[in-house]
């Protein structure tokens, strides 16, 4: 196993990090357990979890294996979050982790799910960042960090403020273009760099055949692909994969310890493939930001693309938990078309509206 700096701090953190988020069976907590133990013993030494992940169970799971790694001669991370605004709601959050995780002191705590800027100021006014680090100076956490899914450059104007020894961002194979800016802030400012979703949240390796650009070598699976991606990239620090079972954990190590390496003209070409065979796929380049109705255009047109894919997210799955948008919005729509003029792919956004809300969860 790869070891890494985190940011300027004094710690090394495993490149294949794992993400508690995915155990197969959560309410079996030795068996799930068992996964988190099995990730430490093939050298897993970055453990994300949050209080959300199957209503606290994540937590609960991952502080069971903490009362096993404890008594081994060996170092680990843990990595938990708070997503609330204030202070209090905060404060709450981490002395429940602390308790669910049989810890003293949480090694990285996030600032979790920042989706808007409008969202990262309210987090500031209502005293959670300042709560964050005042935890760090009480020593009950050891590293304050965002959690975010903004794009690179809101993520490199909440990054320049200095509050962070680190980002966790969702980062792939096939999004990189959209927050490689993020990396690089990051990057510039010595600062951790933790990368989710690298696998595209499972859509790189089933939908093998559509991503088959991605791979360096022709005998490549794809989650081999996708991982020796990030790995090629010395500026991330760790790569959080969600874990089933076992089998997966197995599958990642293999993955992430073979040799081929990406070239920066492979990353190129790759770059190339993605504006030709996927130019109906909206980019995020956000220039429909104007909206006269405040809709964030580009978000829902995100969302939209994962109707050309199978996986195991949906567009409203997307919106809720990456954008912490509704499809009401879009009942604010004068269909004015400005976002279609000055769209830079010419995409019928409107039309994609209409997909949208046409397959409603409740309809």
């Amino acid at each position: 196993m790869e070891y890494r700096q985190y940011g300027k701090t004094d710690v090394r953190v495993s490149l294949l990090g794992m993400g508690a988020m995915r155990f197969e069976h959560p309410d079996d907590f030795d068996e799930s357990a068992a996964t988190v133990l099995h990730a430490f013993e093939k050298g897993v030494t970055y453990f994300d979890t949050a209080p959300a992940y199957f209503e606290d169970k994540s937590e609960r799971i991952v502080g069971r294996a903490v009362l096993e790694m404890k008594k081994q001669d060996r170092p680990f991370y843990i990595s938990t979050k708070s997503a609330g605004a204030t202070a209090d709601d905060v404060r709450k959050d981490l002395e429940e982790s602390l308790r669910r995780l049989n810890l003293e002191t949480i090694d990285f705590y996030h600032c979790w799910c920042v989706m808007t800027l409008e969202d990262w100021k309210n987090r500031l006014k209502g005293g959670a960042v300042e709560e964050i680090l005042k935890a760090r100076e009480e020593g009950l956490i050891r590293y304050p960090a965002v959690s975010t899914h903004l794009p690179g450059p809101e993520i490199h104007h909440i990054l320049e403020d200095g509050y962070f020894e680190g980002v966790t961002l969702g980062y792939s194979a096939i999004n990189f273009m959209y927050r490689e800016d993020g990396i690089q802030a990051a990057a510039e400012r010595h600062l951790g760099v933790v990368t989710m979703n690298p696998l595209g949240g499972g859509l790189i390796p089933q939908n093998a055949e559509t991503f088959s650009f991605i791979k360096m070598d022709p005998n490549q699976s794809m989650v081999e692909a996708g991982l020796q991606f990030l790995k090629a990239q010395p500026e991330i620090s760790t790569m959080i994969v969600g874990f089933r079972n076992q089998s997966d954990v197995d599958s990642a190590v293999r993955a992430i310890e073979k040799g081929t390496l990406f070239s920066s003209e492979h990353v190129e070409q790759m770059r190339a493939s993605i504006h030709e065979n996927f130019n109906e796929l909206c980019t995020t380049c956000t220039y429909c930001e104007d909206c006269p109705e405040e809709i964030e255009v580009w978000k829902f047109m995100e969302a939209a693309n994962y109707f050309q894919f199978k996986g195991s997210e949906t567009p409203h799955s997307r919106l809720k938990w990456h954008w912490a948008k509704k499809l009401d919005e879009l009942d604010r729509c004068t269909q004015c078309r400005l976002c279609e003029e000055v769209c830079t792919q010419h995409l019928p956004i409107l039309d994609r509206f209409e997909a949208l809300k046409s397959q409603k969860p409740d309809s």
